[in-house]
């Protein structure tokens, strides 16, 4: 075993993390004696200082602990590096580790979805390949306070509902052979564990992608949240988590007050397919419409993922205005029939929002801007913010052409119209004469094929203007006669 190293006074780890930590596990049952659990470990000093904060609190329960780890690949020999820091980390301690290396961004390439994404899906299935082979009961990870109170914030940036600002679950329970994930240091936050690591001399690695601004998750966690700190409350950190408690209390209530609710609109239930009562549901509050709306799209989809607040709204409104045979398609082929007193929905077997391209099936989406604002483009995991700006205040124009760009305001009409790549797509490229094929555009600028059909494209009148995050169109390039601006950054969510 690692030798404990001890603080000033002799007593080793005797820091406030480990009392938060083991109420935390307290509170929410989260081991049972004699438990195996699986630690993933980045690295980072969250995942460290949980993998230290469970070796010592261990016997208490007791458990056996083992260790897992990713390596993406995404970072070139740092993430390498990390990889080796952590088995060293495993060999010290004398615990079992478990690691495999992946390229997660050729799996990206090869199959679409946002890198942040991709990434979180491929380690949570390697976590439970491992537990379920290895005899792991439950999986505990390393996200803590801050990491929940942004998570809330970027979920009302993004207009969430209260579910979604509910926050990281301490626990969530998992079918199979592995029971639950945990998080232990869900109560504890960034200044206390890096004050843990520092005091006891724990070594960690350092990842800088953690520092990219372009990342909306980034931006939240070194502009928003120190701002709020400074000029609003400079507990922000326990304002939020105390938010996102409240809310889950209250989310936990609603859920069973509206059970028995939603089992009153019940029709018919098959495995792909709920009907409920149209009439039911129009009698109801709104809130609990939506309630219900969600809850029964959630019992055939098996999951809310990609439902969004203007799906249920357009149900919402499909049952009040009709028409009575109206029909929604929504993501992951989920279809809501309105058949007159009665409101079909159904899991169909091929993707409603997919249309087929000479590089196979792909999503479909459209959004309207009717006024420069931000735009969140759930498909491509994007965010667009355009603004207008005064022709003398632009400082930069070469920088159109890439994530930030600048457009002749009075060469645009809104609402303006941004959607995928379609067949036959074509605009004049700036700096060129003539029409091109989107599609040409793309293999010329070795644009990954994937990535292709969920490039978004902005129309003005039907037409081409911004290949969005390449290349502007060439007539509404910024002219010394151009008197308004319109600028448009590109952010990744």
């Amino acid at each position: 075993m690692f030798p404990i190293p001890s603080n000033k006074n002799g007593s080793p780890y005797r820091l406030r993390l480990l009392h938060t930590v083991e109420k935390t596990i307290a509170t929410y049952q989260m081991f049972q004696p004699g438990d195996a659990v699986l630690v993933g470990v980045s690295g980072g000093p969250d995942s460290v200082a949980l993998l230290h904060a469970l070796i010592i609190l261990a016997p208490k329960f007791p458990l056996h602990i083992g260790i897992a780890h990713l390596n993406h690949s995404l970072r070139g020999k740092d993430s390498d590096h990390d990889a080796q820091f952590v088995k060293s980390l495993a060999k010290q301690l004398n615990l079992s580790i478990f690691q495999k290396k992946i390229d997660v961004r050729k799996y990206q390439d090869n199959n679409g979805g946002s890198l942040e994404e991709v990434a979180r899906d491929l380690r949570n299935a390697f976590y439970h390949k491992v537990a379920e082979k290895k005899g792991f009961s439950t999986i505990a990870l390393g996200h803590q306070a801050d990491d929940n109170a942004e998570l809330i914030l970027l979920y009302i940036c993004r207009g969430s509902g209260a579910l979604g600002a509910t926050g990281i679950s301490p626990v969530r329970e998992v079918s199979g052979k592995v029971k639950k994930i945990v998080r232990p240091l869900i109560r504890v936050g960034r200044s206390e564990i890096m004050g843990f690591l520092e005091q006891n001399r724990l070594p960690y690695v350092s990842d800088e992608s953690n520092k990219d601004l372009t990342f909306l998750r980034n931006r939240i966690r070194h502009q928003l949240i120190p701002n709020l700190k400074s000029s609003y409350n400079p507990k922000i950190i326990d304002a939020l988590n105390r938010f996102g408690l409240i809310l889950s209390a209250e989310e936990e209530w609603a859920e069973v007050v509206i059970d028995s609710v939603f089992k009153k609109t019940i029709l018919a239930k098959q495995d792909d397919l709920m009907i409920l009562s149209a009439k039911r549901i129009a009698e109801l509050h709104i809130a609990a419409q939506r309630r219900i709306i969600r809850k029964g799209i959630e019992t055939v989809k098996g999951d809310l993922r990609r439902i969004q607040y203007s799906h249920i709204e357009a149900i919402v409104r499909l049952l009040k205005k009709g028409p009575m045979n109206g029909t929604l398609d929504l993501p992951d082929r989920i279809r809501i029939l309105r058949g007159y007193e009665r409101l079909l929905i159904s899991k169909e077997k091929d993707d409603l929002r997919k249309f087929k391209t000479g590089f196979g099936i792909v999503l479909s989406f459209e959004y309207k801007m009717l006024s420069p604002g931000s735009l969140f483009i759930k498909e491509a995991d994007i965010s667009i913010k355009f603004s207008e700006i005064e022709a003398e205040d632009l400082t930069n124009v070469r920088k159109t052409g890439g994530s930030v760009v600048f457009m002749d305001k009075d060469k645009l009409s809104f609402p303006l119209t941004i959607r995928n790549v379609k067949p036959g797509d074509r605009f004049t490229p700036l700096g060129m004469t003539g029409t091109q094929k989107v599609k040409s555009f793309f293999i010329n600028n070795k644009v990954p094929r994937p990535k292709r059909w969920v490039c978004p494209i902005m129309l003005s009148r039907e037409k081409i203007m911004w290949v969005v995050g390449h290349r502007i169109d060439e007539s509404v390039k910024v002219m010394p006669s151009t008197r308004r601006v319109l600028k448009a950054e590109l952010f990744l969510a």
